[in-house]
């Protein structure tokens, strides 16, 4: 599930909203078409991990995952996750064409379900967390983003990166639907960091930089959220 490049009508329903993020919905998008993403890791997780020693990573909305086997070439070992099983079996499949299979499993997660990611047999969760694009109705981020945060281990990493709303007033995206886009301040929020410290979370990046994207209409300048917290111990 990846839902950078998907856009919203302002007036969508919450239960539309939601809807879009459904194992359905993801299959029949996935199914249409032989390869929905670039294939290319995303340009904030490479830059954010590049300090980061390799341990067991989770890639939230995984997609046909191109982060996960980007992560899992440089040395982690990842579970790649998605409420999607046709991305999932992607997944799986460009893992074994990349040589990279013994370094990265799948499974299926549905961020609305409820529940934390599930955290590797005997530890006591990731080292990293990655959460691409990931974009939920207002109504449901802090506790989407909570569950999320539970799957990282003390001293491991959560890093969060999404369209910044600015993207909209500037015109540089059409509008995904209220609420769905947000600013970092907002992940903190959600997490109760506050004054850029908390008993549970190290704050390490908290930035909304600028960068140059390839559309069909030729390069476009947007912003990105971008939130990297490390798990007190």
């Amino acid at each position: 599930m990846k839902h950078h490049d998907h856009d919203h009508a302002h007036d969508a329903t919450l239960e539309e909203l939601r809807q879009a993020l459904t194992r359905e919905f993801w299959d029949e998008r996935y199914g249409g078409s032989e390869r929905v993403w670039s294939g290319r890791p995303n340009q904030r997780l490479v830059e954010q991990t590049a300090d980061l020693t390799p341990g067991r990573a989770c890639d939230i909305g995984c997609g046909e995952g191109a982060d996960a086997i980007w992560l899992a070439e440089q040395g982690w070992e990842v579970t790649a996750m998605d409420v999607s099983r046709v991305a999932l079996d992607r997944t799986a499949q460009h893992a074994i064409e990349r040589e990279v299979d013994d370094r990265v499993k799948v499974g299926e997660y549905d961020v609305l379900a409820g529940h934390p990611p599930r955290k590797p047999r005997h530890s006591e969760g990731f080292d990293l967390v990655s959460a691409q694009f990931m974009h939920v109705p207002r109504e449901d981020f802090d506790e989407v983003y909570q569950r999320i945060a539970a799957a990282v281990a003390p001293g491991g990493r959560l890093l969060v990166v999404g369209h910044h709303p600015d993207d909209v007033e500037t015109g540089a995206r059409r509008p995904h639907g209220p609420g769905l886009l947000f600013p970092p301040e907002q992940v903190l929020a959600a997490l109760g960091v506050e004054g850029g410290s908390s008993d549970d979370w190290e704050v390490e990046v908290v930035d909304s930089p600028v960068r140059e994207q390839e559309t069909e209409d030729g390069l476009m300048r947007v912003r990105d959220s971008i939130v990297r917290l490390r798990r007190r111990q």
